[in-house]
């Protein structure tokens, strides 16, 4: 009996540990559509609302983007192996890319391109956009025209 009621305690308290030791798929996804509400929600008391409006929807949709962030950073850190950045190396050096800014095909050929982009949390790419690996930092390029619409700095380490 004592043996069952030593059990019975440890599962009962390793259950909550578990529950909350990593952030899944889930949560991330359900505070990315809170964080587009919010942002919804905002645009609209700009619109139709009086500045108590706006006030309250902008430290909604900062509290949102908070929340999101913290649980992405959980995430990442839950799971580092994925974004371990390994031995790569590229023939160019490192530049500081900004969005807007036009670079050459060498820097997104089929070599750097991200195949998977849900493998790391980035959003999908559609059409002639595509993820770039560059050193550490992810860049979102349109590959018709070489210009960067998209910057995610030090998603590897």
């Amino acid at each position: 009996m004592r043996r069952l009621i030593t059990l019975s305690l440890l599962a009962a308290s390793l259950v909550p540990a578990a529950a909350i030791a990593g952030t899944s798929r889930g949560e991330l996804a359900r505070d990315r559509q809170e964080v587009r509400e919010d942002r919804r929600d905002l645009g609209r008391a700009y619109r139709h609302g009086d500045r108590h409006d706006v006030r309250d929807a902008r430290n909604d949709y900062r509290d949102s983007r908070r929340e999101y962030r913290d649980d992405w950073r959980d995430y990442r850190r839950d799971h580092a192996q994925a974004y371990y950045r390994g031995n790569w190396h590229a023939p160019f050096r490192y530049q500081r890319f900004g969005i807007g800014r036009r670079v050459p095909p060498a820097y997104y050929s089929s070599r750097y391109v991200i195949a998977n982009p849900g493998h790391y949390r980035l959003p999908p790419a559609y059409g002639t956009h595509r993820w770039i690996r560059h050193y550490d930092d992810v860049l979102l390029i349109d590959i018709r025209t070489g210009i960067i619409r998209n910057v995610i700095r030090g998603l590897y380490w």
